[in-house]
């Protein structure tokens, strides 16, 4: 069972714990059908609300990374017709680093339009 560690200053977030799986499938660390850490239990673990759990679970699911099963518990997802659930993560981890060069041009797009309404500005 893979169990989240987590060393940051505050309680992780449903964002960080989805991050983690997603990365972990990703990397093929989490086999198709391995077990994710029963909700209750990893939210014990984390010192978390089991709601936080359920809600990176939740996000796991719908990104089709994973699948839960009543009474039994949430499994990463079996690969199907669409691909295998790392090959999925790794699909979701490309998109963010795409993501963050588009957001990081953005930024310098806006500091050069910035500057050039102040020299705009100044030369009226």
């Amino acid at each position: 069972m893979d169990w989240m560690e987590w060393g940051g200053g505050s309680a992780p977030t449903a964002k960080d714990i989805a991050a983690y799986y997603r990365s972990r499938i990703a990397a093929g660390e989490l086999e198709p059908l391995a077990p994710l850490p029963p909700g209750r239990k990893l939210a014990k673990h984390l010192k978390v609300a089991l709601a936080t759990v359920q809600s990176a679970y939740d996000v796991l699911k719908s990104e089709g990374l994973a699948d839960s099963r009543p009474g039994s518990g949430t499994y990463v997802a079996e690969a199907t017709e669409a691909g295998s659930a790392q090959d999925r993560a790794q699909g979701f981890r490309e998109l963010q680093g795409q993501l963050s060069a588009v957001t990081s041009q953005l930024a310098e797009l806006s500091e050069r339009v910035a500057k050039l309404e102040g020299d705009r500005t100044d030369s009226a």
